[in-house]
């Protein structure tokens, strides 16, 4: 369990002023006071230890969660990185992995779109997966399916440019709107309406999201780099210093 922010702060206090070697569970209550206007008193005159004590506790707190996730993506390398449900390009014999959880309803998954291929395309050795993580609704949901479907249908090469067609996609999400972006790219909408219902569809989906429950994802974008989780949105610059540091690892 934390400990209170005061009870840490008492205890710092204690073992910086070695003076003090009474009991602080067992003062009185006019002890108490006064010890508590004397930390009060040393926190106006020095406000920089509070904000010390802070930054320390987040970095600790950072640290934790980077080996956290280290751990976590080890305990699951084989689902992340060697699903053969998931879409694989980029250089597929890259020195590097990213791996990107993406719904297609999410602003900044459609931020992320140009900074990712361009850091793919510039440094030309990053082997690049996409999950299917469908969570802002039943419109993510279908797209999801609609995009699985054309992948087992037709493949990895139809299957990212119906991922392109879908994230650009800014309407409705229907029957109607997925048989015109199968038009566009040249398959028959038929076979993909009934297959993106279907429960091999549908276990893709499942298998994602248990994945990312385990990974605790609980939003996109979210990339897997290597060993390394990045929660959120990365710019280009951002992710090329990334990547930059995964190799020297």
């Amino acid at each position: 369990m934390t400990r209170p922010f005061s009870a840490v702060l008492t205890s710092a206090l204690l073992m910086a002023t070695p003076a003090f070697s009474f009991d602080i569970n067992n003062m009185n209550r006019a002890e108490t006071e006064a010890f508590g206007a004397e930390v009060r008193a040393y926190l106006m005159e020095n406000p920089q230890v509070i904000m010390d004590a802070v930054n320390t506790l987040e970095e600790r707190q950072a640290a934790a969660q980077a080996q956290s996730d280290v751990d976590m993506v080890a305990v699951n390398a084989k689902d992340i990185f060697e699903d053969p449900t998931s879409w694989v390009g980029g250089n597929l014999d890259g020195d590097i992995t990213l791996v990107e959880f993406t719904d297609y309803r999410c602003g900044y998954c459609r931020k992320a779109v140009a900074d990712v291929e361009k850091l793919i395309k510039t440094d030309g050795n990053i082997r690049f997966i996409i999950k299917e993580f469908p969570i802002l609704g039943e419109a993510s949901v279908a797209s999801s399916r609609f995009a699985i479907a054309v992948r087992i249908l037709h493949g990895d090469d139809a299957y990212k440019n119906a991922h392109d067609a879908l994230i650009a996609h800014k309407g409705g999400v229907g029957d109607a709107s997925l048989t015109k972006i199968a038009r566009k790219l040249d398959l028959e909408a038929a076979p993909l309406l009934e297959k993106m219902n279907s429960d091999e569809v549908t276990q893709v989906i499942a298998d994602n999201h248990a994945l990312a429950q385990r990974l605790q994802i609980s939003g996109t974008p979210t990339f897997v780099l290597e060993d390394r989780m990045l929660r959120g949105y990365v710019p280009f610059d951002g992710m090329q210093q990334l990547v930059a540091e995964a190799r020297k690892d």
